[in-house]
């Protein structure tokens, strides 16, 4: 029998709430950046080349697309109203400012995603190819306007800048149109929009190249090899290049991110590398247990690298989280709001392995994406079924990973719900996580729409399964031109 702790209070299920559905969101938001754009230029290559095997590509992945964005749509729709629920003091008190990215990215960029996406869906053999092409393009750019306003709000939670308190209300707002440039343009937003990007590029070259190999594998083992080499090889291919280059960005915007994270946040950080006292040429770990109160062991620990990975200088002195603790009591207070003492140090196993799991499980997807580059070289075919599985095996591993990296930015976040501006210690635009909650909503009432979304999520959730799994398997008929110049039979899919 499961025990549920009476201690959970509206803030512990708020959190709870928010993180469950957030995670559930995010799951899907990776796959529909990535593969936006990568479904244009399929289409762009059918139109430049003729090659009607990438016609048939982007048909058999524009219909995954489509799955995964209206699953997307409807798993995102719960999260802004959990704002006026269960955070209204956190809206209350920063919605001038945080409502203002959000409202650009419903105005602006999901009306124009939905309304070019409506006009490609049905506008096969209505519009013009290069009109019908411009259609997806135009939604994959909207697709990364969302992602960018919607980052920016996030990014200013993390880092606030272009904001000032109203003396008069208490309430946090925008410093005028300069500010709201300054939120656009600043430094962390763009390094998190790069570093998600790229992620997202890395989740959906993964998808394709899975997918690809299965069906290679398999045509190729029911001697339909003209299938199997000039379609799913293609694909496969493509998918892999995507892996081998975003893994290659994803590293390069994660670690400049790290280091203004390292900046902004040396409490996260800290936590991250399970640093509990400030060392010179701190190490990084591969392993760790324990806490700072009983103790921390470090176990696989390489000398100086997470220095490097925070300033570029091995042998930099990072603060640990027993100085760390000391100074934000001193500039923002030992206790909160009722009294009660803060903590300041994040949760450290959690943001410890959370970032080793997001590092590892990409890691691992693009090492694979770099092996189905070599088994596939010089125009020959994969036929193995250990392929097929470890391709289809791969696939949810960078999903994973970009839902670990949220864990490790927001859990790294706390206690803080609005972090302070380290570079301008006199704003007073922050907010302490148990302060952001609802003073009138009730634990009764938090719990039991945590159930149903958790349990409604989860439903669509198995109807994304079965959809995705429904189509993979249904894959195409060979649609591709036979050795006697003949055209196959088009998708069983139609539009």
């Amino acid at each position: 029998m499961v025990h549920v702790p009476l201690a959970l209070d509206s803030l512990d299920l708020a959190r709870w709430q928010f993180g469950i559905t957030t995670v559930y969101h995010f799951f899907l938001v990776p796959l529909t950046i990535g593969l936006a754009p990568l479904v244009a230029a399929m289409e762009s290559l059918w139109l430049r080349t003729r090659n009607p095997q990438w016609l048939t590509a982007t048909k058999f992945f524009g219909k995954l697309f489509l799955i995964n964005f209206a699953l997307g749509v409807a798993t995102g729709i719960v999260q802004e109203f959990q704002f006026g629920m269960n955070w209204s003091e956190y809206s209350r008190f920063v919605g001038n400012i945080f409502g203002a990215p959000l409202a650009f990215e419903a105005l602006l960029a999901f009306f124009m995603e939905s309304t070019f996406l409506g006009l490609w869906l049905f506008g096969w053999d209505r519009l013009s190819p290069r009109l019908h092409n411009a259609c997806i393009w135009m939604v994959a750019l909207g697709v990364n306007f969302s992602a960018l306003f919607i980052l920016a709000a996030n990014s200013w939670m993390q880092h606030p800048v272009g904001a000032v308190v109203n003396p008069t209300t208490g309430r946090a707002e925008l410093d005028g149109v300069g500010g709201f440039v300054k939120i656009l343009t600043s430094e962390l937003t763009w390094v998190t929009f790069g570093h998600v990007v790229t992620t997202a590029f890395l989740v959906a070259g993964t998808v394709i190249m899975g997918v690809s190999v299965w069906w290679m594998v398999r045509a190729s083992r029911a001697g339909q090899e003209v299938e199997a080499r000039s379609l799913w090889r293609r694909t496969a291919r493509l998918g892999a290049w995507v892996m081998l280059v975003a893994g290659v960005l994803v590293v390069g915007t994660g670690h400049v991110q790290g280091q203004l994270v390292a900046r902004e946040q040396p409490a996260k950080m800290a936590a991250a590398e399970a640093l509990c006292e400030t060392t010179t040429g701190a190490g990084f770990s591969a392993l760790a247990f324990g806490s700072c109160e009983d103790g921390v062991v470090h176990l696989i620990e390489v000398p100086g690298v997470y220095s490097f990975m925070a300033t570029n200088d091995p042998g930099a002195t990072m603060p640990g989280l027993s100085d760390l603790q000391d100074s934000y009591a001193r500039a923002y207070g030992a206790t909160d709001t009722a009294g009660n003492p803060v903590d300041y140090t994040p949760d450290v196993m959690v943001t410890f392995w959370s970032f080793r799991m997001m590092i590892g499980l990409g890691t691992v997807s693009v090492g694979v994406g770099a092996v189905i580059l070599w088994l596939s070289r010089r125009d020959r075919l994969i036929t193995t079924r250990l392929w097929a599985r470890v391709a289809l095996w791969t696939m949810p591993l960078p999903f994973i990973a970009a839902s670990f990296g949220w864990i490790f930015t927001e859990m790294g976040r706390q206690p803080w719900v609005v972090v302070p501006n380290l570079a301008d210690p006199t704003s007073m635009v922050h907010m302490l996580t148990a302060d952001g909650v609802s003073r009138v909503v009730s634990s009764a009432t938090v719990l039991a729409s945590m159930v149903v979304f958790t349990l409604l999520y989860a439903g669509l959730g198995v109807v994304w399964l079965l959809l995705f799994r429904r189509y993979v398997r249904e894959g195409v008929r060979t649609p591709v031109r036979k050795d006697d110049g003949e055209v196959a039979p088009g998708l069983s899919f139609a539009y």
